[in-house]
This record gives C-alpha cells, structure tokens and sequence, in this order.
C-alpha cells in the first residue's frame, strides 16, 4: 500500500511539474527563433529583476545574449539615448526635454518604495517626515535627538543622476536641501552594505532591495511595506520603468512584452515590487 501511494505521489509530483514547465515555456515561446543581443543599463533597483527574466531567456534560447548593468536612472537616459544600449532603465518618469532630446518611449513595468533604513542594532524604529527632513539637512546630528544612542549621525545618500534619490527628495524631503557632508553611494546594493557597516548610519533604499542586513523606519507611523506601497498607504513610490529610442525591435519588443506578462509579473513581484503587467 505504501509503494503504490509513493509512486501516486511520484506520478502527480511529474504532472506538477509538467503543467509548471508547460506554462513557464509558454511564456517564453515568443523567443523562439530570435537570435541578437540587447544590452540594458540603468536604474539600480531593476537590476535582479532584469538578471532573473535574462537568465530565463537566455537558458530557453541560447542564440539570445542579454547583458545587465547599473549605473543609475540618469545613466540609463543617456546611453539609451545616445544608442549604446537597447533598455535604459530609470526609477523615475522622463522628463519633458530627455524625451524631446532623444525620442525616447517608456514603458512602466514595477511599482516600488523607496524606505529610509538604518543599520539593524540601531534601536531607532520611528521617525517623522519633519525628522528626517531635518536630519538629511544637517539640523539633526545626533541619534540622541530622535531617541537614539548618544553619536553623530552618518548621512548616506545618492548621486542626482539616481531616479531612487529623486523620489525620496521629492516626496519626503519635499525638495528640501541634503547636506554636503552627506556620503554619496553608487547604487541601491552599495547603499545596503554601507549602512550595515556603520552603526550610525541613515540612508534610503528600494524597497525591493531590502534584507535582514538593514533595518527600514516607519515613517510617520507606517511601515515600508511592499503592500504598504500597493494600498496607497505608504506614500514614498515611484514606477520603475524601461526606456528605448523610439520604437523598440522585435528583440527587445519581446523581452518588454516578457516582463510585462504574468511570468514577469511573479519575477517583479519576486523581488519585492509590484508588477504593471498587461
């Protein structure tokens, strides 16, 4: 009796399976046939969401190669723009003359947050929007101020190319002023290993990018959550977005349309966003 329950196990585990591989190569088919490259660079917090779809495709079809890079959203602008990649990616809305400039066509595929965090032994948990717009200008220097140890305030921010700075300055700092001393860090992944290495750190993140390493604040009494973020609760979002010059080729079209599918969507949501899929 025990064998025949283990090969029933055996036999709907395969079927499972099955139905999970049927459905995982139907989204991918469209790539069937193509050959090239693209080439992606851009926002930082898209980067494990378009390494996972790129691994994807590339094992479903080994003529494809897709190449991933950071640099920040403004960095995605410029190099889509100037044709030296295919997807520029940004963090924030183009501007009226980046699309003028260049011709430039979005397409939102991700809704994020951006959370302040600070490392996790700092028994901070709580701040006020007025707190740590004060903090990042330099009017608050000490974490005994906000209920902290008694030190100095290390700030963390990041360059003005960065779409993740962009929404964080203009929707919780209200376009208030950073502090020259602030320490300016590259990417989304940089600004996680900088704060859980100095206790005394505050910096901003993607939500998407957070982990056990750092600690996200509430924020006027909410917490930094992904369904925070969905339910409108949470106010510091943006849309992450993939950008090309003028319209995209069947290539790349494809991969667009890849990461807008419901397959895409469990990547997205994967690593901690919410999808805009189709």
């Amino acid at each position: 009796m025990k064998r025949i329950l283990s090969c029933l196990v055996l036999v709907l585990g395969f079927f499972v399976f099955s139905s999970y591989a049927l459905a995982e190569s139907d989204y991918l088919k469209p790539f069937k046939g193509l050959k090239g490259t693209i080439d992606i660079a851009g926002g930082t917090a898209h980067i494990p969401v378009m390494k996972e779809a790129a691994k994807r495709i590339m094992s479903y079809n080994p003529e494809i190669r897709i190449s991933v890079t950071g640099g920040g959203s403004g960095v995605g602008v410029q190099k889509v723009g100037e044709g030296l990649v295919d997807i520029g990616n940004t963090g924030r809305a183009l501007s009226a003359e980046e699309i003028k400039k260049y011709g430039l066509k979005s397409f939102p595929f991700a809704i994020d947050g951006v959370a302040v965090c600070v490392h996790p032994d700092n028994p901070v948990t709580s701040l006020t929007s007025k707190q740590i717009q004060e903090i990042f200008a330099g009017k608050i220097q000490n974490w005994k101020e906000v209920g902290g140890k008694d030190s100095p305030i290390h700030l963390y921010t990041r360059d003005e190319a960065s779409g993740t700075r962009a929404v964080f300055w203009k929707k919780l700092l209200q376009k208030g002023v950073i502090a020259q001393k602030a320490n300016i860090i590259p990417s989304n992944g940089a600004m996680k290993i900088a704060i859980y290495r100095d206790e005394s750190a505050i910096g901003y993140l993607s939500i998407g990018h957070i982990d056990n390493t750092v600690k996200p604040l509430e924020i006027d009494g909410v917490y930094p959550s992904q369904e925070n973020a969905k339910n409108g609760v949470y106010k510091v979002v943006r849309k992450l977005y993939m950008n090309t010059k003028g319209e995209p080729n069947k290539l790349v079209k494809t991969f667009i349309d890849y990461i807008l599918s419901k397959e895409g969507a469990e990547i997205v949501q994967k690593y901690g966003f919410i999808p805009l899929s189709k």
